[in-house]
């Protein structure tokens, strides 16, 4: 047997795996439109939302004015922490809400400067959800300043908790998808996502998969404080998932896609969505050079050895390639259902691989040139390697 046979052989036994035994993370069937819980609770508990903020002028009056105008039923206040933005964020939420005759449910909290082993967001989140205590919320939503939410998104989330007893339930909210470069990446960042923390596993109680997206999570706040608070985490660069893994070790959690949450922040170019991937890719990997090698191995092997050989091998190692590559284009469909793409963007799937383990290179190139985790003007992977 030759080298390409078992090479081509061994790609689509991986995707054999992936798509039969991986948690059916491509089936997408996690999702907040679908078996929603059909009764409301008949007493709602009171929920205060954490809003981080750094120079979010753009998009700031959009994303509160969706947040203080939610139709909750029970007491509901938004905490803006403006971690020392010099574009007037502070100013432009508060026109908005006051605006909208809801001024008095927002409250902006200056914050206070970032302290040695603290990423720059979750210093923002530890002030707010501190002041957001002195007023003891059953439910801490966090959302990220560019986030817009739709009028029944905490409704929907507080039912789902209340309903299903879960400790923290989360939204990987809607990305945006208008320009090329977002079409061309951005169902897939989500694809990948969910084929690193399958959703299906990471709701299961009896399964020790955790995750969270950090757009949109309501926590218990007495789980989050039993499970160590924001300080149990004040380094990670994936604060989201190491979150979950937090929040599961505490009780039941869930994670969903959504079209209630979306995100506000546009990628124009193929450059800007690989800085946000470079941000985190290399903290994924425990910043080691071998998983990283051993990860671009695996990308090869898994997105680009079968199309290749379908493309130019001979034989059966064709005929092999070729199944690889139909394999991982069948995989894609849902998430571009999801996404109202065209299918055929499944055929673009090795492509679109081959620049995900680029960033992620990259990634590891930021680190070392200790540019990594950098967020609004801060190398955040320098607190966590610390």
């Amino acid at each position: 047997m030759s080298p390409a046979v078992i090479i081509a052989a061994l790609a689509l036994i991986i995707w054999a795996y992936l798509l039969l035994a991986h948690g059916g993370f491509w089936l997408m069937r996690e999702r907040d439109d679908l078996d929603e819980p059909k009764a409301e609770p008949t007493v709602w508990p009171k929920v205060t939302a954490v809003v981080p903020a750094r120079n979010e002028a753009d998009v700031i009056a959009r994303s509160i004015g969706g947040l203080v105008a939610q139709d909750y039923p029970g007491d509901f206040r938004v905490i803006l922490v403006d971690d020392n933005s010099d574009d007037g964020t502070g100013d432009v939420a508060r026109q908005a809400a006051a605006e909208l005759g809801v001024g008095e449910r927002l409250k902006v909290l200056t914050g206070s400067p970032l302290p040695a082993g603290w990423t720059g967001k979750l210093w923002a989140v530890r002030q707010g959800v501190a002041q957001a205590s002195l007023d003891a919320p059953d439910y801490l939503l966090l959302t990220d300043a560019d986030i817009a939410h739709s009028p029944d998104n905490l409704r929907k989330l507080v039912s789902r908790a209340e309903a299903e007893g879960r400790v923290m339930v989360s939204l990987m909210a809607r990305l945006t998808n208008e320009t090329w470069a977002e079409r061309f990446l951005i169902p897939a960042f989500v694809f990948f996502f969910d084929m690193l923390y399958p959703f299906g596993w990471v709701n299961n109680p009896r399964h020790r998969m955790a995750a969270a997206a950090g757009g949109c999570m309501l926590l218990r706040r007495d789980a989050l404080a039993a499970a160590g608070g924001i300080d149990s985490i004040r380094a990670e660069i994936i604060d989201d998932c190491a979150m979950g893994r937090r929040m599961k070790s505490q009780g039941s959690i869930w994670l969903g896609l959504t079209d209630r949450a979306v995100s506000l922040r546009p990628y124009r170019s193929i450059g800007e969505i690989g800085k946000m991937v470079s941000r985190s890719a290399y903290a994924q990997l425990g910043y080691s050079p071998w998983l990283l090698a051993g990860t671009i191995l695996g990308m090869v092997l898994v997105y680009l050895s079968g199309p290749l050989l379908a493309l130019f091998g001979h034989g059966l190692a064709r005929w092999l390639g070729l199944a690889v590559w139909i394999a991982m284009a069948v995989s894609f469909q849902p998430m571009l259902a999801f996404y109202r793409r065209s299918p055929l963007w499944g055929l673009a799937l090795p492509v679109i691989g081959a620049l995900y383990t680029a960033f992620t290179f990259d990634s590891a190139v930021q680190v070392w040139l200790g540019r990594g985790g950098m967020w609004k003007g801060r190398a955040q992977a320098a607190a966590e390697l610390r």
